[in-house]
């Protein structure tokens, strides 16, 4: 196809349509794109090499990161993520100081996973839910928590389904 147009996902090229509720595949639409020789070579390039179906999932890849990265710097939606932290667990308090974050930010924090390595290092793994920028603003203080030695949030354009409705101590 050098130097024309490439045809994007449907199920023709073997991509499936994206799953939307209750199971039921989404339609797809098709749609062109004109990219010069040397973007489509990579473009094959990184399809082959991380194992793609096809250049049409690859791109639907690319796309739906972008957009999440264009949602979480430009708006307040609520979307789920992680904030993976890397630290020392001899750094004092550094622990406690991550546990007291998580209470803070009870309404946001799901769950949270920490595994420890060797060296002294431990690798935890907090699930979060909420605006972007709270779990931004959860993430940074937890990431320039002193004994972090690195850090990082990831986010999802989904939710988490509610488990239960909240009623509260008492209630019932």
């Amino acid at each position: 196809m050098a130097g024309g147009d490439e045809t994007l996902a449907t199920t023709d090229d073997g991509v499936m349509p994206e799953e939307g509720t209750g199971g039921r595949r989404r339609p797809v639409s098709r749609i062109s794109l004109s990219l010069s020789e040397d973007l489509l070579c990579e473009l094959d390039t990184m399809v082959g090499e991380r194992g793609f179906a096809s250049r049409s999932q690859a791109v639907a890849t690319i796309l739906h990161r972008s957009l999440v990265e264009h949602r979480h710097k430009v708006g307040d939606r609520v979307m789920v993520g992680t904030i993976t932290l890397f630290y020392d667990h001899l750094a004092p308090g550094v622990q406690q100081r991550l546990a007291d974050l998580q209470r803070r930010y009870i309404a946001e924090v799901i769950s949270s996973l920490h595994v420890h390595l060797m060296n002294n290092q431990t690798l935890e793994v907090v699930l979060v839910q909420g605006p972007a920028a709270t779990l931004q603003t959860i993430a940074d203080t937890m990431i320039t928590e002193r004994g972090v030695i690195s850090g990082r949030l990831e986010l999802a354009a989904a939710l988490i389904p509610p488990i239960h409705p909240f009623q509260g101590e008492g209630s019932g």
